[in-house]
């Protein structure tokens, strides 16, 4: 059996999709960020959780900041795109279940009254939400350049609360001259899949 999706459309969104490390000097708007979250706030989470949440890094002080929390291999790619990201999780995000999940407007307290109980489920389901907003950079016409090298903690005090756990930094754009390194290998079918 084939796939339904349009191969050029799988292309753009998959089998091309790699982490940028250059870009050009060409802004992201606010309105393509509007669009990306648009279209990927459909994509499935347990119980309709909604945890991810966006900062959006534009003023050269907010980056200069952040900046200093990167590893060194990072802080120059940082420095450079024309827009960062940093997604964290909302510890907090089941406040929002009675709207969200409205046929069991309970769950809020039944299953996550607890924060210890909350907080792992933030972390999966942001990180689900994640992965979406990063496919939805490159349905937008744009690279992606995910990093987890960086202070966590200094982030999260710099740029969060104690609510929010940061999970990566992204930074966006078009891509520059040399933005790929060459595509590394893939497990194949057979070492990832196993029927019981």
């Amino acid at each position: 059996m084939s796939l339904v999706l349009d191969p050029a459309a799988q292309d753009l969104l998959f089998r091309e999709a790699r982490t940028a490390n250059t870009f050009t000097d060409e802004q992201v708007t606010d309105e393509q960020v509007q669009a990306i979250y648009d279209l990927v706030k459909f994509g499935p989470t347990s119980m309709n959780q909604s945890p991810l949440r966006v900062t959006l890094v534009r003023s050269a002080e907010a980056r200069e900041r952040l900046v200093e929390h990167m590893a060194d291999g990072n802080k120059q790619k940082t420095a450079a795109a024309p827009l960062v990201a940093i997604l964290s999780a909302d510890n907090e995000f089941h406040e929002e279940l009675p709207e969200l999940f409205p046929h069991f407007p309970q769950a809020k307290d039944a299953f996550f009254g607890a924060r210890e109980v909350r907080e792992p489920s933030a972390a999966l389901n942001a990180a689900l939400q994640a992965a979406y907003f990063i496919i939805g950079v490159r349905a937008a016409g744009l690279a992606a350049g995910p990093m987890t090298g960086l202070d966590f903690e200094g982030v999260r005090k710099e740029f969060l609360d104690d609510d929010h756990t940061p999970l990566m930094v992204v930074n966006i754009g078009k891509p520059g001259p040399d933005a790929w390194f060459p595509r590394s290998p893939r497990l194949a079918y057979d070492e990832v899949v196993t029927t019981v």
